[in-house]
Protein backbone atom coordinates (compact mmCIF):
# COMPACT_ATOMS: atom_id res chain seq x y z
CA UNK A 1 0.00 0.00 0.00
CA UNK A 2 1.13 3.55 -0.69
CA UNK A 3 0.48 6.91 0.95
CA UNK A 4 -1.75 9.51 -0.66
CA UNK A 5 0.38 12.65 -0.92
CA UNK A 6 -1.78 14.60 -3.37
CA UNK A 7 -4.80 14.29 -5.62
CA UNK A 8 -6.29 16.28 -8.47
CA UNK A 9 -9.75 17.77 -8.91
CA UNK A 10 -11.24 20.58 -10.96
CA UNK A 11 -7.86 21.19 -12.61
CA UNK A 12 -6.20 21.73 -9.20
CA UNK A 13 -3.69 19.72 -7.18
CA UNK A 14 -4.29 19.22 -3.46
CA UNK A 15 -1.70 18.22 -0.87
CA UNK A 16 -2.69 15.56 1.66
CA UNK A 17 -1.16 14.40 4.94
CA UNK A 18 -1.86 10.65 5.04
CA UNK A 19 -0.88 9.02 8.34
CA UNK A 20 -1.71 6.12 10.61
CA UNK A 21 -2.12 2.39 9.98
CA UNK A 22 -2.51 1.86 6.26
CA UNK A 23 -5.22 -0.76 6.77
CA UNK A 24 -7.16 1.40 9.25
CA UNK A 25 -10.63 2.80 8.72
CA UNK A 26 -10.23 6.16 6.93
CA UNK A 27 -10.89 9.47 8.68
CA UNK A 28 -10.84 12.72 6.67
CA UNK A 29 -9.88 15.81 8.69
CA UNK A 30 -10.89 19.22 7.28
CA UNK A 31 -9.10 22.28 8.66
CA UNK A 32 -10.53 25.77 9.07
CA UNK A 33 -9.45 29.41 8.75
CA UNK A 34 -6.68 30.47 9.04
CA UNK A 35 -4.97 27.09 9.40
CA UNK A 36 -3.83 24.16 7.29
CA UNK A 37 -3.71 20.39 7.74
CA UNK A 38 -1.13 20.85 10.51
CA UNK A 39 -3.97 22.03 12.77
CA UNK A 40 -4.72 18.30 13.27
CA UNK A 41 -1.17 17.48 14.42
CA UNK A 42 -2.26 16.79 18.00
CA UNK A 43 -5.52 14.99 17.19
CA UNK A 44 -4.39 12.65 14.42
CA UNK A 45 -1.89 10.62 16.53
CA UNK A 46 -4.63 9.89 19.05
CA UNK A 47 -6.76 8.44 16.26
CA UNK A 48 -3.81 6.44 14.91
CA UNK A 49 -3.39 4.82 18.34
CA UNK A 50 -6.90 3.42 17.90
CA UNK A 51 -6.09 1.93 14.50
CA UNK A 52 -7.48 4.69 12.29
CA UNK A 53 -5.88 6.12 9.17
CA UNK A 54 -6.20 9.90 8.73
CA UNK A 55 -6.23 12.00 5.58
CA UNK A 56 -5.81 15.73 6.23
CA UNK A 57 -5.86 17.83 3.05
CA UNK A 58 -4.69 21.39 2.58
CA UNK A 59 -7.94 22.61 1.08
CA UNK A 60 -8.66 24.91 -1.84
CA UNK A 61 -6.79 28.18 -1.48
CA UNK A 62 -4.27 26.60 0.88
CA UNK A 63 -2.59 23.92 -1.26
CA UNK A 64 -0.02 25.60 -3.48
CA UNK A 65 -1.44 23.86 -6.54
CA UNK A 66 -5.03 24.82 -5.73
CA UNK A 67 -5.25 28.61 -5.51
CA UNK A 68 -7.67 29.95 -8.13
CA UNK A 69 -8.17 33.71 -8.10
CA UNK A 70 -11.93 34.11 -8.76
CA UNK A 71 -14.39 34.41 -5.88
CA UNK A 72 -16.88 32.04 -7.47
CA UNK A 73 -14.25 29.31 -7.51
CA UNK A 74 -14.57 29.17 -3.71
CA UNK A 75 -18.34 28.70 -3.55
CA UNK A 76 -19.52 25.90 -1.28
CA UNK A 77 -20.30 23.52 -4.14
CA UNK A 78 -16.66 23.75 -5.32
CA UNK A 79 -15.32 23.15 -1.81
CA UNK A 80 -17.67 20.21 -1.36
CA UNK A 81 -16.57 18.80 -4.72
CA UNK A 82 -12.95 18.88 -3.56
CA UNK A 83 -13.76 16.76 -0.50
CA UNK A 84 -15.91 14.34 -2.48
CA UNK A 85 -13.02 13.87 -4.91
CA UNK A 86 -10.70 13.10 -1.99
CA UNK A 87 -13.08 10.50 -0.56
CA UNK A 88 -13.49 8.91 -3.98
CA UNK A 89 -9.69 8.79 -4.26
CA UNK A 90 -9.52 7.07 -0.88
CA UNK A 91 -11.92 4.56 -2.40
CA UNK A 92 -14.36 3.89 0.44
CA UNK A 93 -16.73 5.79 2.76
CA UNK A 94 -14.98 7.73 5.51
CA UNK A 95 -15.49 9.14 8.95
CA UNK A 96 -15.53 12.92 8.43
CA UNK A 97 -14.33 15.57 10.90
CA UNK A 98 -14.24 19.32 10.22
CA UNK A 99 -13.29 22.42 12.20
CA UNK A 100 -14.37 26.00 11.48
CA UNK A 101 -14.70 26.35 7.66
CA UNK A 102 -13.92 22.66 7.47
CA UNK A 103 -17.10 22.15 9.49
CA UNK A 104 -19.12 24.33 7.10
CA UNK A 105 -17.95 22.25 4.15
CA UNK A 106 -18.33 19.00 6.05
CA UNK A 107 -21.96 19.69 6.95
CA UNK A 108 -22.81 19.97 3.25
CA UNK A 109 -20.75 16.91 2.29
CA UNK A 110 -22.51 14.85 4.94
CA UNK A 111 -25.92 16.12 3.82
CA UNK A 112 -25.48 15.73 0.08
CA UNK A 113 -23.30 12.60 0.00
CA UNK A 114 -24.43 10.31 2.84
CA UNK A 115 -23.19 7.32 0.86
CA UNK A 116 -19.62 8.59 1.29
CA UNK A 117 -19.79 9.52 5.00
CA UNK A 118 -20.10 6.92 7.76
CA UNK A 119 -20.02 9.41 10.63
CA UNK A 120 -19.71 13.18 10.89
CA UNK A 121 -18.12 15.24 13.68
CA UNK A 122 -18.49 19.02 13.35
CA UNK A 123 -16.18 21.16 15.47
CA UNK A 124 -16.98 24.76 16.53
CA UNK A 125 -19.39 25.67 13.71
CA UNK A 126 -23.02 24.48 13.78
CA UNK A 127 -25.15 23.49 10.82
CA UNK A 128 -25.04 26.29 8.20
CA UNK A 129 -28.80 26.87 8.22
CA UNK A 130 -28.78 27.03 12.01
CA UNK A 131 -25.87 29.47 11.86
CA UNK A 132 -27.75 31.66 9.38
CA UNK A 133 -30.73 31.74 11.74
CA UNK A 134 -28.46 32.70 14.64
CA UNK A 135 -26.94 35.53 12.60
CA UNK A 136 -30.38 37.11 12.22
CA UNK A 137 -31.82 36.44 15.67
CA UNK A 138 -29.00 36.73 18.20
CA UNK A 139 -25.68 38.34 19.08
CA UNK A 140 -24.06 35.98 16.59
CA UNK A 141 -24.28 38.76 14.02
CA UNK A 142 -22.05 40.96 16.20
CA UNK A 143 -19.61 38.12 16.78
CA UNK A 144 -19.32 37.65 13.01
CA UNK A 145 -18.36 41.26 12.17
CA UNK A 146 -15.07 40.05 10.68
CA UNK A 147 -16.89 38.24 7.88
CA UNK A 148 -17.84 41.59 6.39
CA UNK A 149 -14.39 43.05 7.04
CA UNK A 150 -12.76 40.19 5.15
CA UNK A 151 -14.72 41.20 2.06
CA UNK A 152 -12.87 44.51 1.79
CA UNK A 153 -10.43 44.06 -1.13
CA UNK A 154 -6.70 43.88 -0.34
CA UNK A 155 -6.93 45.48 3.14
CA UNK A 156 -7.01 42.23 5.18
CA UNK A 157 -3.99 40.92 3.30
CA UNK A 158 -2.05 44.13 3.99
CA UNK A 159 -3.01 44.10 7.66
CA UNK A 160 -1.92 40.48 8.06
CA UNK A 161 1.49 41.18 6.52
CA UNK A 162 2.01 43.95 9.09
CA UNK A 163 0.91 41.78 12.01
CA UNK A 164 -2.60 43.19 12.18
CA UNK A 165 -4.15 39.76 12.77
CA UNK A 166 -1.83 38.86 15.63
CA UNK A 167 -3.63 40.53 18.52
CA UNK A 168 -7.14 39.33 17.52
CA UNK A 169 -5.85 35.78 17.07
CA UNK A 170 -4.15 35.84 20.49
CA UNK A 171 -7.27 37.30 22.14
CA UNK A 172 -9.29 34.56 20.46
CA UNK A 173 -7.18 31.87 22.11
CA UNK A 174 -4.28 31.14 19.78
CA UNK A 175 -0.86 30.70 21.38
CA UNK A 176 2.19 32.67 20.28
CA UNK A 177 3.45 29.53 18.50
CA UNK A 178 0.13 29.21 16.65
CA UNK A 179 0.35 32.82 15.50
CA UNK A 180 3.89 32.22 14.24
CA UNK A 181 2.58 29.18 12.35
CA UNK A 182 -0.13 31.40 10.85
CA UNK A 183 2.55 33.71 9.47
CA UNK A 184 4.72 30.85 8.20
CA UNK A 185 1.99 28.69 6.66
CA UNK A 186 -0.60 31.24 5.61
CA UNK A 187 0.80 34.74 5.18
CA UNK A 188 4.39 34.03 4.07
CA UNK A 189 3.36 31.05 1.95
CA UNK A 190 0.83 33.09 -0.01
CA UNK A 191 -2.25 31.20 1.18
CA UNK A 192 -4.09 34.13 2.77
CA UNK A 193 -5.82 35.47 -0.40
CA UNK A 194 -7.32 32.05 -1.09
CA UNK A 195 -8.26 31.57 2.56
CA UNK A 196 -10.13 34.88 2.55
CA UNK A 197 -11.96 33.84 -0.61
CA UNK A 198 -14.10 31.48 1.49
CA UNK A 199 -15.73 34.59 2.98
CA UNK A 200 -15.74 36.53 -0.26
CA UNK A 201 -17.51 33.68 -2.08
CA UNK A 202 -20.44 33.46 0.37
CA UNK A 203 -22.82 35.26 -2.07
CA UNK A 204 -22.24 32.42 -4.55
CA UNK A 205 -23.13 29.65 -2.09
CA UNK A 206 -26.85 30.12 -1.43
CA UNK A 207 -28.19 27.33 -3.61
CA UNK A 208 -25.82 24.75 -2.17
CA UNK A 209 -27.29 25.28 1.30
CA UNK A 210 -30.94 24.72 0.40
CA UNK A 211 -31.09 20.95 0.92
CA UNK A 212 -28.71 20.21 3.76
CA UNK A 213 -30.55 17.82 6.05
CA UNK A 214 -27.96 15.44 7.50
CA UNK A 215 -28.85 11.75 7.69
CA UNK A 216 -25.63 10.26 9.04
CA UNK A 217 -24.69 9.85 12.72
CA UNK A 218 -23.47 13.25 13.89
CA UNK A 219 -21.66 14.86 16.82
CA UNK A 220 -21.33 18.62 17.25
CA UNK A 221 -18.48 19.81 19.49
CA UNK A 222 -18.55 23.44 20.65
CA UNK A 223 -16.54 25.28 23.32
CA UNK A 224 -17.84 27.94 25.67
CA UNK A 225 -14.69 30.07 25.29
CA UNK A 226 -15.30 30.59 21.57
CA UNK A 227 -15.23 34.32 20.79
CA UNK A 228 -16.49 33.83 17.21
CA UNK A 229 -19.38 31.35 17.53
CA UNK A 230 -22.17 31.53 20.11
CA UNK A 231 -24.24 28.60 21.35
CA UNK A 232 -27.39 29.77 19.54
CA UNK A 233 -26.68 28.03 16.26
CA UNK A 234 -25.93 24.84 18.12
CA UNK A 235 -29.34 24.91 19.78
CA UNK A 236 -31.01 24.91 16.35
CA UNK A 237 -28.68 22.37 14.74
CA UNK A 238 -30.75 19.27 15.73
CA UNK A 239 -33.54 20.65 13.51
CA UNK A 240 -31.33 19.77 10.54
CA UNK A 241 -30.16 16.28 11.56
CA UNK A 242 -32.31 13.19 11.03
CA UNK A 243 -29.91 10.65 12.51
CA UNK A 244 -28.34 9.82 15.89
CA UNK A 245 -27.03 13.13 17.20
CA UNK A 246 -25.02 14.36 20.16
CA UNK A 247 -24.00 17.90 21.15
CA UNK A 248 -20.93 18.39 23.34
CA UNK A 249 -19.76 21.57 25.08
CA UNK A 250 -16.12 21.85 26.15
CA UNK A 251 -15.70 24.11 29.17
CA UNK A 252 -12.97 26.74 29.27
CA UNK A 253 -11.73 26.03 25.75
CA UNK A 254 -11.36 28.60 22.99
CA UNK A 255 -12.34 28.33 19.33
CA UNK A 256 -9.12 26.44 18.52
CA UNK A 257 -10.33 23.10 19.83
CA UNK A 258 -8.07 20.78 17.77
CA UNK A 259 -4.88 22.32 19.17
CA UNK A 260 -6.14 23.36 22.63
CA UNK A 261 -8.16 20.28 23.59
CA UNK A 262 -7.00 17.46 21.30
CA UNK A 263 -7.58 14.66 23.80
CA UNK A 264 -11.17 15.67 24.48
CA UNK A 265 -11.91 16.16 20.80
CA UNK A 266 -10.33 12.86 19.81
CA UNK A 267 -12.40 11.06 22.44
CA UNK A 268 -15.64 12.44 21.03
CA UNK A 269 -14.58 11.58 17.48
CA UNK A 270 -13.76 8.04 18.60
CA UNK A 271 -17.08 7.68 20.38
CA UNK A 272 -18.95 8.77 17.28
CA UNK A 273 -16.96 6.33 15.13
CA UNK A 274 -17.56 3.52 17.65
CA UNK A 275 -21.30 4.12 17.40
CA UNK A 276 -21.32 2.58 13.91
CA UNK A 277 -18.44 0.12 14.23
CA UNK A 278 -18.87 -3.61 14.87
Amino acid sequence: MTRLLRYRHDGLTFDVTDQGPQDGDPVVLLHGFPERATSWRKVAPLLHERGLRTYAPDQRGYSRGARPTRRRDYAIDRLVGDVVALIETVGRPVHLVGHDWGAVVGWVVAAQHPDLVRTWTAVSVPHPRAFQRALLTSRQGLRSWYMGAFNVPFLPELLAEKGGFDVPLRKGGMTADDVRRFHDEIVDDGALPGALMYYRAIPFSGRALRDTTVRVPTTYVWSDGDVAVTDVGGRHTPDHVQAPYEAVTLTGVSHWIPTEAPEELAQHVLERIASVSP
